[in-house]
């Protein structure tokens, strides 16, 4: 997978967590939860954007120590969510494995860059 298909997938996460959340019921708990996972989610997508053009492989590794740390804060939330909600069980189910994917990806490009460095 290369820089720009991993973004779009990263943006595709974005946009679907948001719109999974948003349609969530009111309770208190999701309604907090709901703003720190549009946060997080959309942060991922964003410094993966300053990833792409870090300055060096150092500053490369540092931002994506930056998605992964927001990515594992989404998937957080999301498990979270699931233990309130009342619906949407298997749509939030489906964003944690993303979650995870997302997360196996960038932990071995870390690895990678590293090794590399």
């Amino acid at each position: 997978m290369n820089k720009i298909e991993l973004e779009n997938r990263l943006i595709e996460f974005t946009v679907w967590v948001n719109e999974c959340v948003l349609s969530l019921e009111n309770h208190l708990t999701i309604n907090h939860l709901k703003e720190q996972v549009i946060r997080s989610s959309t942060a991922c997508t964003l410094n993966y954007a300053e990833a792409i053009s870090a300055e060096s492989r150092k500053d490369f590794i540092h931002k994506l120590g930056i998605v992964i740390k927001e990515l594992r804060e989404t998937k957080a939330n999301l498990r979270i969510m699931m233990r309130f909600s009342t619906k949407s069980d298997e749509e939030l189910s489906k964003l944690i494995n993303e979650s995870d994917e997302l997360l196996a990806i960038f932990h071995k490009t870390i690895v990678t860059a590293k090794k590399n460095s």
